[in-house]
């Protein structure tokens, strides 16, 4: 049974207790706080394998709870699932942004809320032992970083440099939706030059020439891209 340790930041008391008593039963620890204060001091001092944070709270707002986690070495990379209740697309792009690792909009339902946990803790344990350079097999779809290849059923697909270093990129953890920010800072070289505006244009190629694979490369409207889970 789980038992990582969990940080609920969330001031409504029933939205906290729904939230609380659904991981408990899943066997996560939880640690609970209403306001983002008490979020980074808890934070700082039980260091949780994952925060889920709403981004309403009083006082210090859950955006600059994630800036300030994200800014300090010791938690930067612990996994953060935003709670937000207007949905807005600018909310939710700035929280990516700042790091967040996947958001819920209220209202939700539990059983969401515990697939989308249960999906970034596995891929964060992922990323932490996965090679750079093994290979990756997703959806029919060999990719080599090593060798720079990309096969679709058995065929090399001729990608330029910047297509295969944003199909990678994605490709490393399938169903987290990145920001164009977030890919441009990822794929970024001293060589080359990509641009938010261009990255649309890639994915375009892209898709273009995986085919009848096209479709895993999927548009998460307002946000940015993901790769299929």
């Amino acid at each position: 049974m789980s038992k990582e340790k969990i940080l609920v930041v969330e001031d409504d008391e029933d939205i906290q207790e729904l939230i609380r008593y659904n991981l408990e039963k899943e066997g996560y620890s939880v640690l609970t706080v209403t306001t983002g204060e008490a979020a980074l001091a808890t934070g700082r001092k039980e260091m949780p394998e994952m925060v889920i944070l709403d981004l309403m709270l009083p006082g210090i707002d859950g955006l600059e709870v994630c800036r300030r986690l994200r800014s300090e070495p010791d938690k930067g990379r612990v996994p953060i699932i935003m709670v937000t209740a207007k949905g807005e697309e600018s909310d939710i792009v700035t929280g990516l942004e700042l790091g967040a690792d996947d958001y819920v909009v209220k209202p939700f339902s539990p059983k969401v809320l515990l697939a989308r946990i249960r999906n970034v803790l596995r891929r964060a344990g992922l990323d932490q032992t996965e090679s750079a350079e093994a290979g990756l097999d997703r959806h029919g779809i060999h990719i080599h970083p090593g060798r720079r290849e990309v096969l679709v059923g058995g065929s090399n697909i001729e990608l330029t440099f910047t297509e295969f270093n944003i199909l990678h990129f994605l490709a490393r953890r399938p169903g987290w939706v990145f920001t164009r920010s977030q890919i441009v800072d990822a794929v970024r070289g001293i060589d080359y030059h990509v641009t938010e505006r261009s990255v649309d244009v890639h994915i375009l190629g892209l898709r273009k020439k995986l085919g009848d694979h096209g479709d895993i490369i999927e548009t998460v409207r307002g946000v940015g891209y993901r790769f299929k889970e």
